[in-house]
């Protein structure tokens, strides 16, 4: 019967770039598990896991717009340097933000100017295909 509309799913897996390098894995970890189309897994994983049957073993590769999308321009802010902690004034620095609705994000340093900081508020794997090893543990 496989993987369908409603079946909840187990699943190990390496997610990794395609320089090779790792982004996460679950393997010898806890599961991951969802629910067949409700969303609560990227699309392009989701259309790949499709059909699947316990056992079965996939390489998902996914393009940035079923994933994360793509780096949005208008993701990127400048900022006064005093809004910013003095000691993350470099480059690839994580910080938590609040939106204008109050809500926390993840953002990080993009460029650091002579009295302003520009943060880029994407996603971190905005603009990346993403390539998923995925083993099907269990589908009810």
């Amino acid at each position: 019967m496989g993987i369908h509309a409603g079946s909840r799913v187990s699943i190990e897996y390496t997610l990794r770039l395609e320089d090779g390098s790792i982004v996460e894995s679950n393997v010898g970890e806890e599961a991951c598990e969802y629910t067949q189309g409700r969303e609560e897994i990227i699309p392009g994983l989701e259309q790949g896991l499709e059909g699947l049957d316990v056992g079965d073993v996939k390489e998902i590769r996914i393009p940035p717009e079923l994933a994360y999308g793509p780096v949005l321009p208008d993701a990127f802010y400048e900022v006064d340097k005093e809004l910013v902690p003095a000691g993350a004034w470099v480059v690839g620095t994580e910080l938590v933000a609040r939106d204008s609705s109050g809500r926390e994000r993840q953002v990080r340093v993009h460029e650091v100017r002579e009295e302003t900081i520009v943060i880029d508020a994407n996603h971190p794997l905005a603009g990346k295909t993403l390539i998923f090893d995925v083993r099907v543990l269990a589908v009810r």
